[in-house]
């Protein structure tokens, strides 16, 4: 029920302007907490605090709930009482090193510029040739496609799905790559299944908010996945293609090796974290990375 009048209340707001863009607004230590508050006391304690790197660095696209994003995953987080948080935009936490001090990553919106789609490349050829970038930038994906198949845990999070996003093995690590997005609009999102763990707290009902609507494409088709949220295409506005499939996923979590992957679409504004159900679904997703909470995750082709 209260994501029901969440969304109403929503909605109502949205018919109020014009635009569908939502307002920006600076991020702040009274919004954080005001956030954080919402998240319920409930959940049980870990034997063993685990340890997230929240990984936040950018160097195409900016979203400007990149600082909103890392502090609400920060605050519910360190809430939680379960885990040890560090945050960079340092590409240095991907050598081989640095890597192995967390038991999972959560990338934070890292979109890439548009040209290569490869955020370590960007990084590397500021001080690199070319082909010396290159080569740096597959050893630091490689890094992360070893650390998550030995079995740590990997959260991606709206933007982050594109840090490399023309890479095949990362599609396939994730799950899928971006495709495009439509303008942004007021999205009915729906529950893929009602009983799954991660979205227990929306008790069995989906949620209204204002997003990109994303579509995917590459390994998405494989539906190597658990589904978790979805929306249906043919109500959604500005589509620049014909799609196949009505049911377009927007989050799920899959298995890669030992290790586990939660991609969620939701969300290009801070606002939707206003949504206390959201803020535990996130939650548990991070829980579901670290090897912390059990649910199927078997995919769609199985």
């Amino acid at each position: 029920m209260r994501t029901l009048v969440y969304s109403l209340i929503l909605l109502f707001l949205c018919l109020e302007v014009s635009s569908q863009d939502l307002e920006a607004f600076d991020l702040t230590q009274e919004w954080t907490n005001s956030i954080v508050s919402k998240l319920p006391n409930d959940y049980p304690k870990l034997k063993e605090r685990k340890k997230v790197l929240i990984f936040s660095l950018f160097t195409g696209f900016d979203h400007w709930t990149v600082p909103h994003t890392e502090a609400v995953i920060k605050g519910i987080a360190e809430k939680s009482e379960n885990f040890d948080i560090t945050t960079s935009k340092d590409v240095a936490m991907f050598n081989k090193e640095n890597i192995q001090q967390f038991d999972a990553i959560v990338l934070n919106n890292n979109c890439s510029e548009r040209d290569f789609r490869n955020l370590f490349y960007d990084v590397f050829k500021k001080e690199l040739n070319a082909d010396a970038a290159w080569s740096k930038a597959e050893q630091y994906e490689t890094n992360l496609l070893q650390y998550i198949r030995q079995g740590n845990g990997l959260v991606v999070l709206h933007g982050g799905i594109t840090m490399l996003n023309k890479s095949k093995k990362f599609s396939e690590l994730v799950g899928g790559s971006f495709d495009y997005h439509p303008k942004q609009q007021l999205i009915q999102v729906k529950l893929a299944d009602k009983d799954h763990p991660i979205l227990r707290a929306f008790d069995g009902e989906g949620f209204a908010h204002v997003d990109e609507p994303y579509f995917f494409d590459n390994a998405y088709f494989e539906y190597d996945f658990k589904p978790l949220l979805y929306m249906e295409a043919e109500k959604i506005e500005g589509k620049n293609k014909e799609v196949s499939k009505n049911i377009s996923y927007l989050a799920w979590i899959k298995k890669f090796g030992k290790g586990r992957v939660f991609y969620s679409a939701p969300s290009h504004n801070p606002q939707s974290y206003e949504n206390p159900s959201i803020l535990s679904f996130l939650l548990n997703g991070l829980l579901y990375a670290t090897g912390d909470l059990e649910c199927d995750d078997s995919p769609i082709k199985s």
